[in-house]
């Protein structure tokens, strides 16, 4: 195959020093051969894996790694080394052997490989020191690694490069496709994407097959540089490389033909053989010419010229204060406490997904630009982005409707696999936005976050309590997600309030109380004026703010189940994995359970109306919680 460049533009300014010990072709293809055999006897000893697709890719990695990775095994945290990404995490035989010949593991731990309890799981995690984020779910190591590199463009003025292995089949994905435009949009020439195109997908031919320029000519119209390769050409995958490295204001995608499962007959190029362990792992062993036990020195990276912003501090947080009895939208709050932290702390990065008008990240935007980005419609790249950025030490917020959030949910699934902790702002939540309809309500984020696990959720009511939970965000671990509202509410709290995270608030409370109202967000509000109209007719109601959703106040609701016997949550949310089955499942354990627990939710289609007009229609508005409250005494005395 020819090799095609593309597009060449003078050498970057800053690269890291030449290696003391460049491999030449004959000791690369041993290496090679080396990674291949690895591959091959570690998935035979777990009796599964993904040996073929390790093979494929296993001239490329020898190449990366021993010419022109920079990378301190030692240092897993320094600054400067490389980032190398297998977004086909499949391929973990494959990362697992290049450990094995750097030194970073020893044989007895890589014949762990797959087993209770080791650290080589069957696709790499961050169980490993070395390894940044999860992989495995296809599309996603892209979309991080541009984060990661616009993390060293904008904010670290570091020399490491983002190295990135992509199989062809993932190329299908879309969350790809918006990595690659941003990508090509942002000139993150310190990217470089390897493409290995084997041919073969886990059923059978992938969409283009080898057809290496199907892949270039798209590439090239994001403005990427491309070069088209033979994958086991030695000589030529390590000029690739180094051209990847001298390549200027583009990223660079290495389109590699190679052939699954190389260098065994019975399985190169095959259908069928896609993650499974060689038929024959001893006689394969024996064609691939035998085990071999180079070690391989891996250059150290260069120290950063400016450490990167990941650990400023500049005193106490100067949160905005609101008066009780305002009005204020808790997206205001947000924007404005967001602005408020980032004066405070270097380490807040934001992203917003062109709505930043909408969720308030502007005000974060106008004091704070170097360190806000604009992801544009691209959920899922603005979610990976914040996984890559967090990998590196930095703190983000990452901002849309909540509705939108949906379409990045196996990112965020795939962010507590990597351990990240990242904060999650979805705004414009539930039917009480109104006139714009169902297609804009958040109405599943709550359940969708609450399913992620080690995951902290968050539902404010007021403007100051959105404030603090803001600030509180920021020490959090995890995937934190905190739910703002479009319209004003009241401030009931005053700017002194704390609300630690797992707590709650009792906004009204007797030792009459004969039922208890549960909600968080705009029906916070709605409870206390329910509570109100049945105070008047002699009918005293307890009203709690869940505003910790995930956790939830087990202790203030058990009080309540113990002293009212009777609680009813009102959420403006579906009525399936929110507050009523967070709630509920307190007492879920055997505990005194209430006597009864009634759920308020939306159970039906919204169309457009006014806010009040939507929770009305939705049974979760003062009037209809009244009413409800009402009803249920009624058929409780009888």
């Amino acid at each position: 195959m020819n090799s095609r460049r593309a597009n060449s533009q003078p050498p970057h300014s800053k690269r890291p020093k030449s290696r003391p010990h460049h491999l030449n072709t004959e000791q690369l293809t041993e290496l090679g051969q080396q990674l291949r055999v690895d591959s091959v006897r570690v998935a035979d000893a777990a009796g599964s894996g993904h040996p073929t697709s390790s093979m494929s890719a296993a001239d490329l990695m020898a190449a990366l790694l021993a010419n022109h990775l920079h990378y301190d095994f030692d240092r897993p945290d320094h600054p400067g080394n490389d980032r190398l990404i297998f977004s086909k995490g499949h391929a973990s035989p494959l990362l697992y052997s290049m450990y094995l010949a750097a030194g970073a593991v020893d044989e007895k731990e890589f014949l762990t490989y797959r087993t209770l309890g080791s650290r080589l799981e069957g696709h790499p995690t961050p169980r490993l020191p070395w390894v940044d984020v999860a992989t495995g779910s296809l599309g996603q190591g892209l979309p991080v690694g541009v984060g990661m590199a616009l993390a060293g463009q904008r904010l670290g003025h570091t020399p490491y490069h983002v190295w990135v292995l992509s199989g062809d089949s993932e190329m299908a994905e879309g969350s790809v496709w918006e990595a690659i435009e941003h990508a090509g949009d942002q000139h993150l020439d310190s990217l470089t994407l390897v493409i290995d195109v084997n041919r073969l997908g886990q059923r059978g031919p992938t969409r283009h097959q080898r057809d290496l320029d199907a892949y270039g000519r798209r590439l090239r119209a994001f403005d990427w540089h491309t070069i088209e390769i033979d994958g086991h050409d030695l000589d030529a995958v390590d000029a690739a490389f180094n051209e990847a490295r001298s390549t200027f204001r583009k990223p660079t995608a290495i389109i590699a033909g190679t052939r699954k499962g190389r260098g065994v007959a019975s399985v190169e190029d095959r259908e069928g053989m896609h993650g499974k362990p060689l038929p024959d792992a001893e006689s394969a062993i024996e064609e691939l010419g035998g085990r071999r036990s180079i070690r391989v020195s891996v250059a150290k990276p260069a120290e950063p010229e400016t450490h990167p912003r990941t650990a400023g501090r500049r005193g106490t947080i100067a949160l905005p204060h609101y008066d009780v009895g305002d009005s204020v939208a808790t997206r205001d709050a947000y924007g404005r406490a967001l602005a408020a932290l980032g004066t405070a702390r270097e380490d807040v990065v934001v992203l917003d997904g062109e709505v930043s008008d909408s969720t308030r990240s502007e005000f974060f935007a106008k004091e704070h630009p170097e360190r806000f980005f604009e992801c544009y419609i691209a959920e899922q790249q603005m979610i990976a982005a914040a996984v890559g950025m967090q990998a590196l030490g930095h703190v983000p917020y990452a901002s849309t409707f909540a509705a939108f959030l949906t379409r990045a949910h196996d990112f965020l699934r795939m962010a507590s696999v990597s351990r990240a902790s990242i904060n999650v702002v979805g705004s414009h939540a539930g039917v009480s936005i109104g006139q714009d309809g169902p297609s804009q309500m958040g109405l599943e984020d709550l359940a969708m976050f609450r399913a992620i696990h080690g995951s902290t959720v968050l539902h404010p009511c007021d403007a100051n309590q959105t404030a603090r939970l803001v600030a509180a965000m920021h020490e959090l671990p995890g995937v934190c997600y905190l739910r703002t509202l479009r319209g004003a509410t009241p401030v009931v709290y005053g700017p002194d309030e704390r609300f630690p995270v797992g707590g709650s608030k009792v906004l009204r409370r007797s030792d009459a109380d004969r039922v208890t109202l549960i909600g968080a967000g705009v029906t916070v509000h709605e409870c206390l004026k329910a509570a109100d109209l049945l105070a008047g007719e002699g009918f005293p109601v307890r009203v709690v703010d869940l505003y910790s959703v995930k956790p939830v106040d087990e202790r203030t609701l058990q009080a309540a189940a113990d002293e009212t016997g009777c609680l009813v949550t009102v959420e403006d949310h579906h009525p399936q994995g929110g507050i009523g089955d967070a709630v509920a499942e307190v007492f879920s354990d055997g505990r005194p359970a209430p006597k009864r627990l009634v759920r308020l939710a939306v159970g039906n289609m919204p169309g457009s109306a006014t806010p009040a007009e939507q929770l009305r229609a939705a049974g979760i508005d003062a009037d209809s919680i009244a009413a409800g409250l009402r009803l249920l005494v009624e058929q409780t005395l009888r």
